[in-house]
C-alpha cells in the first residue's frame, strides 16, 4: 500500500490500483473549509496523473461523508475577488472529480449536505450507506449550489424533481435517492466499503483506454454543458456571498 499526504485528506493506493481518497476532518463531520477543498482537488489531480491508479474510491472518515460548509470557519468574503477565489476553488475540485480520467466510486456515509451532496453526485458510481442522508440547504441560506449539479441533477432525476431538491431543501434517505437515481446502489452501513472496493477492483481490471473514453464521452454527451453550468453557478454563488442577508441566514442556520 502506498500513502499520499495531505493536511485534511487521506489518500492510499493498494497494489491492485485502487486509490481511496477520504475526507479527514471527522471531528467536524468532514465539513468543508478552504484547506479541505484545496486538498480534495489536489488529491484527485494527483490520482489522475498516477498511472498506477486505475480507480478511485471517494469517502469520508468518521460519522459523515461531508456536512457541507464549516459554519465555525466560514468567513464571509469582503469583496468580489475573495468570493470568486472561494467559488472557483470549489469548482476546481468538481473538475478534478468529474473531468478526471479515472472512474470514481463514491462510498457515501452519514450526512452529505450542500457541497458534500454535490461531491457525492460528482461520483461516477455513488454507493450510499443505508443510514446516509443528503440535502441542499443553499437556497434557504440565500446562496447557490456549485459542483455542476444544476446540470447533473436534472439529468439524473428530471427537471421537476431537481427543482424540488434544490428549491425546497428536503432531506432524502439513501433509499429515496436510489429510487430517483441519485444513488447508484445502497449498501448496509457495515458493508459500504466492502461494496465500494468490490466495484473499484472490478473497474480497475477493465482496459484503461476504454474506461477513460467512456467517462469522457458520457460526461460530454449525456449531460448538458457542464462548463456553462459551472460558470453560471459561480456567478450566482458569488452574488449570494456578497449579500448581507446571506450572513444573517448562515448565522441563524
Amino acid at each position: 500500500m502506498t500513502t499520499f499526504s495531505y493536511e485534511t485528506v487521506l489518500s492510499t493506493r493498494t497494489d491492485d490500483g485502487v486509490r481511496v481518497i477520504s475526507l479527514n476532518r471527522p471531528d467536524r463531520l468532514n465539513a468543508m473549509n478552504r484547506q479541505l477543498v484545496d486538498d480534495v482537488a489536489q488529491a484527485f489531480f494527483d490520482a489522475d496523473a498516477d498511472d498506477a491508479t486505475r480507480c478511485i474510491i471517494f469517502t469520508g472518515e468518521g460519522r459523515a461523508f461531508c456536512a457541507g460548509d464549516d459554519r465555525k470557519e466560514h468567513v464571509h468574503p469582503e469583496n468580489e475577488a475573495e468570493a470568486r477565489a472561494v467559488v472557483e476553488a470549489i469548482q476546481l475540485a468538481t473538475r478534478a472529480i468529474v473531468f478526471g480520467k479515472k472512474p470514481v466510486v463514491g462510498a457515501i456515509n452519514g450526512w452529505a449536505v450542500g457541497g458534500g451532496f454535490e461531491w457525492a453526485i460528482n461520483c461516477d458510481f455513488p454507493i450510499w450507506a443505508e443510514s446516509a442522508k443528503g440535502f441542499f440547504p443553499e437556497v434557504s441560506l440565500n446562496v447557490f449550489v456549485t459542483g455542476a449539479v444544476t446540470a447533473l441533477l436534472p439529468a439524473l432525476v428530471g427537471l421537476n424533481k431537481a427543482r424540488e431538491m434544490l428549491f425546497l431543501g428536503e432531506h432524502y434517505s439513501a433509499a429515496e435517492l436510489a429510487e430517483i437515481g441519485v444513488a447508484w446502489q445502497v449498501a448496509p452501513d457495515d458493508a459500504l466499503m466492502l461494496e465500494a472496493r468490490s466495484l473499484a477492483k472490478r473497474l480497475s481490471t477493465l482496459p484503461p483506454m476504454a474506461i477513460q473514453a467512456m467517462k469522457r464521452v458520457l460526461n460530454q454527451c449525456a449531460v448538458s454543458d457542464l462548463d456553462r453550468a459551472m460558470a453560471l453557478e459561480t456567478e450566482a454563488t458569488i452574488a449570494g456571498f456578497l449579500s448581507a442577508e446571506t450572513t444573517a441566514r448562515m448565522t441563524d442556520f
